[in-house]
């Protein structure tokens, strides 16, 4: 269930045939600066590179105050809306918006994603027509700065790495407020309640509640 396999479908990112050199989307952190230093200069006539190593879409709505930190990729029809942080190494699809205030770092966001509201969103990835509500945010890094552990039930998944966020599968929803900590792994079609405090793996088709009871969709 937290495959990348299980999580994403690869139709949905010019990343498809990166994570499908993968198991776990985890894996696939490490690479994603190289991952778009290469794809960048193979982009096209319809993507401007409009500083070094930072390609935008010709479709895509920059607003004046967004930052664009290198490497970056930005897709068709996106919009990065005022104030963005976009820190290094993120790799936007298409039909995403970045809103205001968010910050983005080192990750990999499938079409139709929204980060739509002071989010910060590191070392993760998002899957196709993910959406995090208002201050919804991805922790990355363990407050004992102990490398990140993905916790399924009674399984413990060492992953080696210390900075890891979240990985959202395809459609997740996550509430207003939420904090995603290091190491979550939301399943596709899951809802997270607003305020939540979500760790380990969510399954598919699940609903996370602000007291962390977890329940199977109807």
């Amino acid at each position: 269930m937290y495959t990348i396999k299980d999580l994403y479908d690869l139709d949905h990112t010019i990343a498809a045939d990166y994570l499908a050199g993968f198991t776990y989307p985890w894996e696939a952190l490490k690479g994603i600066k190289e991952l778009i230093l290469t794809l960048g200069p193979q982009l096209g006539e319809d993507y401007e590179e409009v500083s070094e190593h930072v390609w935008v879409h010709k479709t895509a709505k920059v607003f004046p105050s967004a930052y664009l930190g290198a490497p970056c990729i930005i897709g068709p029809e996106t919009e990065v809306r005022h104030c963005a942080f976009i820190r290094s190494a993120a790799l936007v699809g298409a039909n995403c918006v970045v809103g205001n205030s968010c910050e983005l770092k080192n990750v990999i966001l499938f079409d139709h994603v929204q980060t739509p509201h002071y989010n910060y969103v590191g070392d993760s990835i998002l899957g196709y027509y993910s959406h995090m509500g208002a201050g919804s945010i991805t922790s990355n890094v363990k407050s004992d700065k102990q490398l990140v552990v993905v916790h399924n039930g009674g399984e413990d998944i060492p992953t080696g790495m210390k900075k890891f966020g979240a990985m959202l599968g395809d459609y997740v929803e996550v509430g207003c407020n939420s904090v995603l900590n290091p190491g979550t792994v939301i399943g596709r079609h899951c809802n997270v309640y607003p305020t939540s405090c979500v760790r380990g793996v969510i399954p598919e088709n699940s609903i996370h509640k602000n007291n962390g009871e977890i329940v199977r969709k109807k």
